[in-house]
């Protein structure tokens, strides 16, 4: 006798099985037997997927790089909140990707330990120093160039004075120092 089941597709989402759709089928005594069916059909689709998905899922240069950031805030902004939605298992497929990639290289491991390394408000001036390609010379906010220097050191620390006015001079939240 067949009996009409609806069945939860789920994905894998952060270690977690997600419920992505309903699959409508029939489930009878030859279940196993229409699972043997549909085996050859999933693995083309994942042959497939892995074949298209290659170049972002196995970052190599700078320009595929790129090209994955772009397209994870693509995604971004289309998926939902909801970890049902299956583009949030290709965001983190990419990020993954991407942190891969990164550790990879040892400039960017580099860099990533440098604006890491000691204190939040150190790591900010650090980072933005880094992104915008400045110098100790380059930040009045903090002093003269041998203020910035104890404070690149770990020798002073940054003061309130100094977080507001950098935080006005690069548009950035007081709360990203701490």
């Amino acid at each position: 006798m067949t009996t009409p089941m609806p069945h939860a597709a789920n994905i894998s989402f952060k270690g977690q099985r997600q419920p992505v759709g309903y699959y409508d089928g029939y489930y009878d005594d030859n279940h196993s037997e229409n699972l043997a069916r549909l085996a050859p059909s999933l693995e083309n689709a994942c042959h497939h997927f892995a074949k298209i998905a290659a170049p972002y899922l196995y970052i190599t240069d700078d320009e595929h790089y790129n090209q994955v950031l772009t397209s994870i805030e693509a995604l971004l902004e289309k998926a939902s909140d909801s970890p049902a939605d299956p583009l949030n298992a290709i965001i983190e497929m990419l990020t993954g990707a991407v942190e891969a990639y990164e550790n990879k290289e040892d400039e960017l491991a580099a860099f990533e330990k440098r604006a890491t390394d000691g204190a939040a408000d150190l790591a900010m001036v650090r980072l933005l120093m880094d992104q915008r390609d400045l110098s100790m010379d380059d930040l009045p906010e903090i002093g003269s160039k041998s203020m910035v220097s104890r404070v690149l050191s770990g020798e002073r620390n940054l003061s309130k004075k100094h977080i507001q006015a950098l935080s006005a001079r690069f548009g950035i939240d007081p709360g990203m120092f701490f």
